[in-house]
């Protein structure tokens, strides 16, 4: 593989006519194949006054299709010993798996069929409605999920897809239905918003026309996305308290300031052991368990997320420090030193994106997802490396301001 890696990947793509795309990357790491199946069908598309459609037709998918019952789908898989993950997120619904090189024409035709075709059986949803419920119930309970809800909720509203729960609620849920569910799959999953990533020990021309002779009857028109709305510009501090996480609204993926915001990031909470903030908080301090910033660009403005996890006694002291590092960094930005380092731990981290077919063919499906090309792997470094320090500290006086920040805080408030 570190041989591979040095040339760099060298994906093959097909477009069908019905819009679906074919990605798969050869690689010789072990006999086997990863299969990923992506839709553009996550949470954003649910209805907006019934959220949580999307996560139950994928907790439901792989609970048999009209070709091949729940049983007969079981012993078809357990016979060559794969499990299908089925996965949703705000813009992705994905199907994936990985099998033995032997085996990928049939299990690619299982997959498929499982995508296109969900029996959605009324038993099967009426078990999956009540796990999520109790899965809903766990997490009002769960004061670190309890704050990344709020922050999200006040980020960017409750009206914004980025603001409403991904899971939906208890009373969502347990008013979807089978017909919901098929709706909004013959609604969203559709060629024309499939990316077919196919990594591993497979000839490449024939991983290609396997799927091109799977997919090519699939007939569909193409839907229009829903389109993310940009979120408010905050003009004051906004608190709420659950647990701590602490945020601001940042930049899209496709923005040009994407890299710039990345290592600002890096910088702030994830170089190293945890960045500044780590540093300060949890070292100097021995304040926190845990205290890390992460950075989620998509297709709308994704969020910049301080977490921590505190004693309830030290809450705000906490939010203190964290104000006194997003400050510092926003009003001076990153040393040279930080920036040279941080840009070089994000390039040596890129061959570890690289490291197994599953974690190739998510590189290979985000690729695809913002048009990155094919060759983003061989020029992901020089775009890091062109990251100039003032456009790191333009990125960080741009979004670090304490007095705009939104605050989601563990407990009653306290007294300040």
């Amino acid at each position: 593989m570190a041989l591979e890696l040095t040339r760099g990947l060298s994906p093959l793509r097909s477009s069908l006519g019905n819009g679906a795309v074919i990605l798969v990357q050869p690689t010789a790491m072990a006999p086997a194949v990863t299969i990923d199946c992506a839709f553009r069908a996550g949470s954003l598309f649910d209805p907006p006054e019934l959220p949580g459609v999307s996560q139950l037709v994928g907790h439901v998918l792989d609970r048999g299709s009209l070709r091949r019952p729940a049983d007969i789908l079981a012993e078809e898989l357990d016979e060559r010993g794969v499990a299908l993950r089925v996965t949703t997120t705000r813009h992705r619904l994905a199907v994936s798996c990985t099998c033995l090189s032997e085996d990928f024409d049939e299990v690619l035709a299982i997959l498929l069929d499982v995508a296109r075709r969900p029996a959605f059986p009324e038993a099967e949803i009426d078990i999956r409605r009540a796990e999520t419920m109790t899965a809903l119930r766990q997490d009002d309970d769960n004061p670190a999920v309890r704050a990344v809800d709020a922050l999200a909720q006040t980020l960017y509203g409750p009206d914004h897809p980025y603001g409403r729960k991904g899971k939906g609620s208890v009373e969502s849920v347990e008013r979807i239905t089978r017909a919901h569910l098929q709706a909004f799959h013959e609604q969203w999953v559709r060629p024309s918003s499939l990316s077919l990533a196919i990594v591993g020990d497979v000839d490449p021309q024939g991983a290609i026309a396997l799927a091109e002779a799977e997919l090519d009857d699939w007939i569909a028109d193409r839907v229009q996305d829903p389109i993310v709305p940009a979120p408010e510009v905050p003009v004051t501090r906004r608190v709420r308290h659950a647990d701590i996480a602490y945020g601001f609204n940042t930049v899209r993926r496709l923005d040009p300031r994407y890299y710039a915001y990345w290592m600002m990031n890096n910088v702030l909470g994830q170089f190293g052991l945890g960045g500044r903030l780590a540093d300060s908080i949890r070292e100097r301090h021995g304040m926190a368990y845990y205290v890390y910033s992460t950075f989620d660009a998509s297709e709308g403005e994704g969020p910049l997320i301080v977490r921590a996890g505190v004693d309830p006694v030290n809450v705000d002291r906490a939010v203190d420090l964290i104000d006194c590092e997003v400050r510092s960094l926003g009003t001076d930005g990153p040393t040279e030193t930080e920036l040279d380092e941080t840009r070089e731990y994000l390039i040596g981290s890129i061959p570890r994106l690289l490291e197994t077919n599953q974690s190739i063919a998510d590189f290979l499906q985000a690729a695809e997802r913002y048009g990155l090309g094919l060759d983003y792997d061989r020029r992901l470094p020089g775009l890091l490396r062109a990251v100039a320090l003032e456009e790191v500290r333009g990125a960080a006086e741009e979004v670090l301001n304490p007095d705009v920040a939104t605050v989601a805080t563990a407990g009653a408030p306290a007294a300040r």
